[in-house]
């Protein structure tokens, strides 16, 4: 059975205690907007996932709440900085399966300023469950005093640097797109634009990594209404759908341990994901216009290039700076500004990966369209780890 997103919803992603909103009502302003633009009222929602990371258990209920007291399911989904995209495959699975004809995927994120703690909510990493992460990155790069994420996606840098000759520059054309990109999206957290000597030139967080490459903490919500074939047809909903042509989840595997940053980082998750998304669907990257990818850090939008296979390992760097990825190139990689700039609150980040891409598929997104934009590829990846590719198409 196929499944299709009807209608999407997001927030304004917002610096954290910049605006005085609490979860639930980013929640209702986001669910409201993905029903309102399906035309479906909550009352035909049958099942509903929400994800986030920050949160007591039940918080999805608290949140759900808001938009009906219906006594239909609720599942409270964690999963890293992958938990949106794992409520719109959750969504998705009980719309194939045909558990469900209409279901609400909602992720929402209330974060606290300045940068994650890696994992390791009291500073013991030997019971954080990314400690087996970190301690392939503490035996090839030692531990400095940097934010902890920020240093292993650094170090990933670093061996990238050592191993192909990627430039610093080139990292930072990944922030001077992004940030340029976000200048056209109302929702985004940032709306400036940086040349690349301002992005080099900016406060350093973990050598080469300056802070206009790293993603922000951020407060938001994002929603995405999944339904089936027949529910479409019911209801006349094909001017709103977009197909999920493929989706797929992994995990780490041994791969991911043999002692590079590049690895442990989620480089072969990614991968594999793709490989399956694409055998699925029987599409290649080839056939792909448009895609927002995980960019926490400039790094990972090279490593994801690569692993998509938008080109060879080590060739990210030159493709970036080709302009291969921006308006007028082979992709539109990130028009929403990424998460560098558009914001990344955990929860709500493949879910508002997932609402632009339907936007862009519907041609709904104004000034940063992607012409002719057909198919879309989603990428959201967690340490921990998760890596979750979806592909959609109008």
């Amino acid at each position: 059975m196929k499944a299709y997103i009807v209608g999407v919803g997001m927030t304004k992603f917002e610096k954290p205690e910049s605006r005085d909103w609490q979860y639930w009502d980013m929640v209702r302003e986001a669910g409201a907007a993905a029903l309102a633009d399906a035309g479906v009222d909550y009352g035909l929602v049958e099942q509903v996932p929400v994800g986030y990371c920050f949160q007591a258990s039940t918080a999805g209920q608290r949140a759900a709440y808001e938009l009906g007291l219906t006594g239909v399911p609720v599942y409270n989904v964690n999963n890293n900085c992958a938990t949106g995209s794992t409520a719109l495959m959750m969504a998705r699975q009980f719309v194939q399966g045909g558990i469900a004809d209409c279901v609400l995927a909602l992720g929402f994120e209330k974060m606290k300023r300045g940068a994650l703690g890696g994992g390791a909510d009291g500073g013991d990493f030997k019971t954080s469950p990314v400690a087996r992460h970190y301690g392939i990155m503490a035996a090839a790069h030692g531990f400095e005093m940097s934010p902890p994420t920020a240093q292993i996606f650094g170090n990933a840098a670093r061996e990238h640097m050592e191993r192909y000759g990627t430039t610093a520059a080139q990292l930072a054309m990944v922030g001077a797109k992004n940030h340029r990109h976000s200048a056209d999206n109302p929702n985004a957290q940032f709306q400036d634009v940086y040349t690349v000597e301002e992005i080099l030139a900016a406060k350093t967080i973990h050598d080469p990594l300056t802070k206009l490459q790293c993603s922000p903490t951020s407060d938001g919500a994002a929603a995405a209404l999944v339904v089936s074939e027949r529910f479409v047809v019911r209801h006349g909903l094909h001017d709103r759908a977009v197909e999920i042509v493929a989706q797929a989840m992994t995990t780490d595997t041994a791969d991911s341990f043999g002692g590079s940053c590049i690895d442990v980082v989620g480089k072969p998750m990614t991968a594999a994901a793709a490989r399956q998304v694409y055998e699925a669907s029987g599409l290649g990257i080839e056939d792909v216009d448009v895609i927002e990818l995980h960019d926490c850090f400039s790094v990972n939008e090279l490593l994801t290039y690569e692993a998509l296979g938008m080109c060879a390992d080590g060739a990210s760097g030159k493709l970036v700076e080709s302009g291969a990825t921006t308006y007028g190139g082979r992709w539109v990689v990130n028009p929403s500004g990424g998460l560098i700039s558009k914001g990344h609150p955990l929860g709500a980040t493949g879910l508002a990966q997932a609402a632009e891409l339907v936007w862009q598929l519907r041609g709904e997104a104004g000034a940063r369209q992607v012409p002719g934009a057909g198919v879309g590829l989603a990428h959201n990846i967690g340490l921990g780890g998760a890596a979750v590719v979806t592909l959609l198409r109008r």
